[in-house]
């Protein structure tokens, strides 16, 4: 049973996460391009602002969509195969 419901809560994290269209765009550049940072995502977003950037960066590492590591003083981002697969694999395609 308690796996059940941390089953549900980590699937509702990331339906909350991309339930907002820039995190969609986020995500699908991450699958076709892994291992971006921040300046990298921002010039291929153009529209968005690097501190909403960020934001919508940190909601999508929160509910486990995006992994990162840090590199000096860059952090690099990319999707989280297992559990886009298991929750999102429409992005995946």
């Amino acid at each position: 049973m308690a796996g059940e419901n941390t089953d549900v809560r980590q699937a509702v994290k990331v339906y909350k996460a991309l339930g907002e269209p820039t995190r969609i765009k986020i995500a699908m550049l991450l699958t076709q391009d892994a291992d971006l940072c921040c300046s990298d995502l921002g010039t291929k977003l153009e529209s968005v602002a690097s501190s909403t950037l960020s934001h919508h960066l940190k909601q999508l590492t929160e509910c486990g969509l995006l992994d990162q590591r840090k590199d000096g003083t860059y952090i690099y981002y990319r999707v989280n195969h297992k559990v886009a697969q298991r929750y999102a694999p429409y992005l995946l395609e």
